[in-house]
């Protein structure tokens, strides 16, 4: 069967999809509305599911003998009482590796972000990709019920958990001691924030992330690159006033939108992955970390 891309979709239904998934309207809201859209024996439902991830092919599986991969859990006093997350590096590695904390969608730590922490390592890197919901059973194994769960976190307490896990990161024994941070939607504003709050992180790379204050700017020190989508109207309504407080306060960073395509381009377990964007943005990402955390 040919896999969907976003352009099999009617725009209408990709943005009522981006409203769902980011908890705007509900799935009945989703259901109703993109009724009018079903067509060819497609009901509301199957778009759903259609535009839904499936997470049957991982570019790296979990058993792949190049890589050594567990579930640990470091403290965080300041937020949950302790953090359970999934750390990954090269097999077989001599001397010390750079660091990079891995920070998922607003689903938790599902298949699709593990995969993302074994492409890093490799790649050379150490990965730790916390998850979120830990604190409410771990990412359930369900996109929407992990969706459900998400707002029910404590943010505040969320924030300081993944605060924890980089700055527990950046002290592992097999790490050099550098540090870098990607996430993507969700993960993307965490990114942000840890750049206004961690004065030692060298490197952030917020894919589709919601932008932190324009006064926080002045607190970033890490470089930044930051992957946007040129069909993501929701996020990119913030860039203007966010780059001028970055070059107000002297931040380096480098903005790349990608033209045509969707939010969430980078998810490659989805119809709105495109492999061109995604293949570009993840190598100018992976340039980056090398650059800065080697």
């Amino acid at each position: 069967m040919t896999r969907k891309t976003a352009a099999d979709f009617d725009p209408e239904v990709l943005k009522l999809f981006d409203q769902y998934v980011h908890g705007r309207i509900s799935r009945r809201d989703f259901l109703s509305s993109a009724t009018r859209y079903a067509v060819g024996g497609v009901s509301a439902a199957g778009l759903l599911s259609a535009l839904s991830p499936s997470f049957a092919a991982p570019l790296v599986t979990p058993d792949d003998k190049r890589l050594n991969a567990r579930y640990v859990e470091p403290p965080s006093p300041q937020g949950n009482g302790k953090v359970r997350g999934y750390l990954v590096s090269p097999a077989g590695a001599k001397g010390k590796l750079p660091t990079v904390l891995v920070v998922h969608e607003n689903r938790g730590l599902n298949p699709h972000i593990e995969d993302i922490a074994r492409r890093l390592a490799l790649d050379g890197f150490v990965a730790f990709a916390p998850d979120a919901l830990y604190t409410l059973g771990g990412y359930p194994g369900d996109e929407d019920k992990a969706r459900e769960l998400f707002g029910k976190l404590d943010q505040t307490k969320t924030r300081a958990d993944f605060l924890s896990a980089a700055q527990w990161l950046k002290q592992l024994p097999e790490g050099n001691g550098k540090l870098g941070v990607v996430g993507f939607c969700y993960g993307g504003g965490i990114a942000n924030y840890l750049a206004t709050q961690l004065p030692d992180l060298l490197a952030a790379v917020p894919f589709y992330g919601a932008q932190p204050k324009a006064e926080d700017a002045a607190r970033i020190k890490a470089q930044l690159l930051i992957h946007d989508a040129g069909k993501d109207e929701r996020i990119l309504a913030g860039w203007p006033a966010y780059e001028k407080a970055l070059k107000e306060a002297g931040v380096k960073y480098e903005h790349y939108v990608y033209a045509g395509v969707e939010h969430g381009f980078n998810n490659d377990t989805t119809p709105r992955y495109d492999e061109a964007a995604a293949k570009l943005a993840w190598q100018r990402t992976v340039d980056l970390f090398r650059s800065r955390l080697a």
